[in-house]
């Protein structure tokens, strides 16, 4: 009998020697990110960490496929990026509708999704509930604080159950109770539904709570940005852990404080 073929499995993310340049001729070209490569493993938490401009973005705007590779390959599950394409998508501000309800929201995604129309309203309870925002379906987005509207984007983006989800500072501009609650929510929905997840912060304790895995950027002046170390982050982490137990071990403490040191040492190759 002839044997069974035995279908590919491509790595979530692939980015091979990925370079990226903006500009409308050679003489006004600017190169954001030059020769990066990396590779996320299925289940993988992984977060970029740098100074402002090195090109943390642009590598989750590849990913994502807003843009394009000047050079190199980009690959999500062995093909080329594609908007939407089953890929979450969550930024620093929310960019809710304001026209549309907390429910008109996620229902929007549901529909871009092909959930029958019938099952739109159960869904989207059962998101707002992943998300800790039960009952609030009828909200208006403004209604809510800046926390609230942000939970609103994480249920919207979870909306299509993505195998990977991308997040840009989700929580910079939120204040730190709230931040420390939705960090923790995002780490527990990703590790039960089993997410890839490439996560872009400025902060050593989120990215070392959050990751499994961090990458630090820098960009030389006038020099691309570019990887320039990595650390793994290997923590007792289980749904049930409590955040502020873990922030409380010495080996936190330790791995926070080997990142701040690289951090910082990535900032001065941008000085």
């Amino acid at each position: 009998m002839p044997q069974a073929e035995t279908a590919t499995v491509h790595p979530p993310v692939v980015l091979e020697d990925v370079t990226v340049r903006y500009g409308r001729n050679a003489r006004s070209l600017t190169t954001a990110v030059e020769g990066v490569s990396l590779a996320l493993a299925e289940g993988e938490f992984t977060v970029l960490v740098g100074p402002s401009g090195c090109g943390k973005t642009t590598l989750l705007r590849v990913v994502a496929g807003f843009e394009r590779t000047s050079e190199g390959t980009a690959l999500v599950r062995g093909s080329a990026p594609v908007p939407g394409g089953g890929t979450g998508i969550v930024f620093q501000q929310p960019r809710l509708f304001p026209w549309r309800t907390v429910g008109g929201n996620i229902a929007f995604a549901l529909a871009r999704h092909g959930v029958p129309r019938e099952q739109r309203a159960a869904r989207t309870a059962q998101l707002l509930e992943r998300v800790g925002l039960a009952g609030k379906a009828g909200r208006r987005t403004w209604e809510l604080s800046g926390g609230q509207q942000q939970r609103v984007a994480i249920a919207r983006a979870l909306a299509g159950e993505p195998r990977l989800l991308l997040m840009d500072e989700p929580f910079a501009a939120l204040d730190a109770l709230t931040r420390e609650r939705l960090q923790e929510e995002v780490r527990t929905l990703a590790a039960a539904s089993g997410t890839t997840v490439l996560f872009v912060t400025h902060s050593a304790e989120e990215a070392v709570l959050l990751g499994t895995r961090v990458l630090v950027m820098a960009a030389p002046p006038g020099s691309p940005g570019r990887i320039v170390s990595e650390l793994a982050v290997d923590l007792p982490r289980t749904p049930d852990t409590d955040p502020a137990a873990l922030r409380a071990t010495p080996e936190f403490a330790r791995l926070r404080g080997e990142l701040t040191a690289t951090m910082r040492e990535a900032a001065t190759l941008d000085a």
